[in-house]
């Protein structure tokens, strides 16, 4: 492989995990304060904004609004190539919500809270995310059911948080590479990746500042994260063929993606995503199974094979005690693990867009309850 190819292939690793920068010709950034938010905790974030954009128009019943959520890491553009004319989320038909998860460094985050700074900020949940997300929808546009919450790893697990949380809000759900419980195999590896900032000598107990991050810390995560665990054994050797120029393409990674996120920031969601159980939604006792046959919405479960960070078989049993479900993998033909809900692959991409879009004109009933 030449340096070109393998500078497009740490290209692509980088943008499957970037929180990708807000174009000039983009939707315009907004932000909806609510006040101290209450967390399941018992603590409070202060002086607390969620960060959204939106695409199309508000229909007047206000029935054919869509919620997207966030992956570890990302912001309201993680699922773009599922945005757009002609794909699944058209702006012509629904009004798209994109929503930024508590800690990415738009919505309230340890990086941008000037009461609560660093490691002052309170610890949250899966589930506080999805609470400041129900207020931002029913406070702020008064929608009181959504079509669908759509979003991509911790994206998948907020949609299926939704549906536990609040089953009288969706209609359906669209959970793409997702967890219903963090299994320990996940746990340990976020737990390394965080040990791996934290043992930068800059990380100076997450104290650090602005000018003198720990960029050490931050290249090791890039490089072990979007260029080893989120991919497969497979598809990296299809990607990098002559094994030498992993070094290289690891090294393109760490260039390309240790600056996209705040440490802090990242080892906060990395704790959160520790948390997440569907069953200790509160009312269920921490009956996992039970939590996940409460749940009415129709649902669309978009797996990866192969997936090292999301284990496939959590979401096998995500599928087995829902109601109403289909499960489809991805790429069972290609196993690309995480990544092929990342969006940086035409086929997976073209085949997702296929499958939300048909999955939605059932729910919508071939748009009639949408008009």
């Amino acid at each position: 492989m030449n340096m070109r190819a393998i500078a497009l292939a740490f290209v692509s690793a980088f943008l499957a995990f970037s929180a990708f920068a807000h174009a000039p010709g983009d939707p315009p950034h907004q932000t909806f304060s609510l006040g101290d938010l209450k967390l399941e905790s018992g603590e409070s974030i202060r002086d607390f904004s969620i960060s959204y954009v939106t695409h199309g128009t508000l229909n007047a019943n206000k029935s054919n609004a869509i919620l997207m959520v966030t992956a570890i890491g990302g912001n309201h553009h993680r699922i773009d190539y599922l945005i757009g004319p002609g794909k699944a989320l058209d702006p012509a038909k629904y009004f798209i919500i994109c929503t930024d998860a508590i800690g990415n460094g738009l919505t309230t985050s340890p990086s941008n809270s000037k009461v609560q700074p660093r490691m002052q900020f309170p610890k949250f949940n899966i589930r506080d995310m999805v609470n400041s997300e129900q207020r931002l929808v029913t406070e702020k546009f008064s929608i009181q059911k959504l079509v669908t919450v759509v979003g991509a790893s911790m994206g998948g697990m907020q949609a299926l948080q939704w549906a536990a949380s609040y089953p009288d809000r969706t209609d359906s759900i669209v959970p793409i590479i997702p967890l219903g419980r963090t299994p320990a195999w996940t746990t340990g590896v976020l737990e390394m990746l965080r040990q791996t900032i934290m043992a930068d000598p800059r990380w100076m107990g997450g104290n650090y500042t602005s000018s003198a991050p720990p960029e050490q810390g931050m290249r090791l995560w890039a490089g072990w994260l979007s260029g080893v665990i989120t991919r497969t054994p497979g598809f990296q050797e299809s990607q990098l063929p002559h094994a030498p120029d992993a070094v290289g393409f690891l090294k393109g990674v760490e260039d390309a993606g240790w600056k996209r996120m705040d440490a802090n920031d990242w080892i906060y969601q990395s704790w959160a995503y520790d948390q997440h159980n569907l069953g200790t939604t509160p009312g269920l006792n921490g009956d996992y199974h039970r939590a996940l046959k409460s749940i009415k919405a129709k649902t669309l479960i978009l797996a990866g094979t192969g997936d090292l960070l999301n284990p496939e078989y959590e979401a096998m049993e995500v599928a087995r005690y829902i109601g109403d479900v289909r499960y489809v993998p991805i790429n069972d033909h290609r196993a690309m693990g995480h990544v092929s809900g990342a969006g940086i692959s035409a086929p997976e991409n073209e085949f997702q867009n296929r499958e939300i879009d048909s999955f939605l004109n059932i729910v919508t009933e071939h748009g009639r309850k949408i008009q």
